[in-house]
């Protein structure tokens, strides 16, 4: 029932999708395709109006771009520089949107930007980009600080030329979690989200697009789904349906990675924003659940999109090179990354083959015979894409009327809930975060003895375990590296930690000895090959003499 917890978790799954295979289900009013930020936050709002919904993930939630992001929600300052003012704006509002009904999973974020001489851009123009920005935002929130004054904020800095830094404030996020609490919004509203269907061809109904064949991939399981609107929200994805329609590829697939080391190795207090020396692109290091993260790159990426993405060796030099070139102190290599992620931007194509970085970062809308594609975007402004994708399909659902005072995205959890725990105030903020209007059942299961961090990082065995039992678990990698981020966190994705895991994993999803040997196995090759720290470079041998003639 809407608005009530209920069991939403593998053995759900699986009688769902046996409905849905027997034909059972009605003819949906909204079939999303796509389980990131975009497709949860078409879902979220569809629900909220009393669509009948459904959502459809081909792997697991937030796999694609939305868990591998740069955690930013932000408001576009880069933007006002390209004269991108209505997109400023509208991340701006989006921005302080999520911060005023989240916090605990949309956090301020402060940031530094250091001005040397005879370097692009001066502080005064910085300065009057920053004061657009905080008119936009409603709240002045910068200051230049002198180079005499950063020796206690951030001693650390490339001292050669430098003139100080300009402060500025923006957000940070757990993006895999903020997709899931969304999706939770959505499923108390009374819409159904399914991971591991992946949509196979559409159905007509003449030349109008009526469905979907769509696959369970846990069973293989064939079904078909029928919808009055069917909305496209696979992000780099989106060209696949739509080719399948006949329509040319818009999307440019753009890789950005990261890496992460230890918050101890590079102990930063606020993001650091600064310009690459060999190209001038803006890269950052920031803090993140406890840890250091570098990032983020802006190339092509031409590999199969259902792989993996993953760092290249190119990648992995350009971003140490950008941290020891402004943080020279550290000297960091690559033995010091505990782990890396990279994600691929759905960014619409010019087609004029400009670079990367400068193609334009709005989202699109294509009515392709009744079937909307929705890609591009920002992270940020997940709410309004849903609410224009709406307003399109408005055509096909008559009695559809959006109201012009947006509800809030999130139902505002009741903090005391957590009184009478013996809890630091960063736990109690976090648990309200992430679980949100799930914060009761939460805390009625709660055991006691799982409070306690995951090997010294910020998360808690008790979230751990309430995502195996809630939160639609199916395999390791869904626990490890979505619902909770140890596989980034720890070195050797955890590996220390598996034991206690399994016991968990065997308690709440009935995995016997079989199941979670094959889980491990695959969860640490996925690790290795697309999480893990880069390879110690070895050096060529020394070309030996050749030997001379007989």
């Amino acid at each position: 029932m809407a608005g009530e917890h209920a069991a939403w978790n593998e053995r759900w799954r699986h009688a769902e999708c046996q409905r849905l295979a027997s034909g059972a289900g009605p003819v949906w009013d909204l079939v999303v395709v796509g389980g990131g930020i975009t497709g949860a936050g078409i879902f979220r709002e569809a629900a909220r109006l009393g669509l009948r919904v459904l959502l459809l993930e081909q792997r697991d939630f937030a796999w694609g771009t939305s868990s591998r992001s740069s955690k930013m929600v932000h408001g576009g300052l880069r933007y006002i520089a390209e004269g991108d003012f209505r997109l400023t704006q509208e991340s701006v509002t989006e921005r302080q949107r999520l911060l005023r009904e989240a916090p605990g999973l949309v956090d301020p974020l402060p940031f530094l930007y250091p001005h040397y001489r005879k370097a692009f851009p001066p502080p005064w123009l910085f300065s009057i980009v920053l004061m657009i920005y905080d008119v936009m935002a409603g709240k002045w929130n910068h200051r230049f600080h002198r180079a005499s004054e950063l020796f206690l904020r951030a001693p650390w800095l490339r001292r050669e030329n430098l003139l100080g830094a300009m402060q500025f404030g923006d957000a940070v996020t757990d993006d895999a979690r903020l997709v899931l609490r969304v999706l939770r919004e959505g499923i108390r509203d009374g819409g159904t989200a399914i991971n591991y269907v992946a949509a196979r061809r559409t159905l007509r109904d003449g030349a109008r697009v009526s469905g979907l064949e769509v696959e369970d991939l846990e069973t293989g399981d064939s079904m078909e789904i029928r919808a009055r609107v069917v909305v496209n929200a696979t992000g780099a994805w989106a060209d696949r349906l739509r080719g399948e329609l006949g329509r040319d590829p818009v999307i440019r697939p753009l890789r950005g990675s990261h890496l992460v080391v230890p918050g101890w190795r590079v102990p930063v207090g606020q993001a650091i924003s600064f310009r690459h020396p060999e190209d001038k692109r803006p890269v950052f290091v920031f803090p993140w659940e406890g840890v250091t993260v570098i990032g983020t790159t802006d190339l092509d990426h031409r590999d199969d999109l259902d792989l993996e993405a993953t760092i290249s060796e190119v990648e992995t030099d350009y971003l140490l090179a950008a941290a020891n070139h402004q943080l020279p102190h550290y000297r960091l290599t690559r033995g010091d990354v505990i782990s890396t992620w990279s994600g691929v931007r759905p960014v619409i194509s010019s087609g004029s083959g400009v670079d990367p970085s400068k193609e334009k970062r709005d989202h699109s809308i294509w009515d392709d015979a009744g079937m909307l594609s929705v890609s591009g975007g920002k992270l940020t402004t997940f709410r309004v894409i849903g609410r224009e994708v709406l307003e399109r399909a408005a055509a096909y659902l008559p009695n559809l009327r959006l109201p012009d005072d947006p509800a809030p995205v999130f139902t505002p959890p009741d903090p005391r809930l957590l009184d009478g725990l013996s809890l630091p105030w960063g736990a109690r903020h976090r648990f309200t975060g992430r679980f949100g209007a799930d914060l009761p059942a939460f805390r009625a299961a709660l055991e006691t003895d799982e409070l306690k961090p995951v090997g010294g990082t910020r998360t808690w065995w008790s979230e751990l375990r309430w995502a195996a039992r809630n939160e639609l678990v199916v395999h390791l990698d869904d626990l490890l590296l979505r619902r909770t981020r140890i596989g980034m966190l720890l070195p050797g994705g955890g590996a220390a930690e598996l034991d206690r895991v399994r016991a968990i994993c065997s308690e709440e999803l009935g995995w016997d000895r079989k199941r979670w040997s094959l889980e491990r196995e695959a969860y640490l090759d996925i690790w290795k090959a697309h999480y893990g720290p880069p390879a110690p470079k070895v050096r060529p041998p020394h070309p030996q003499p050749e030997e001379g003639p007989a």
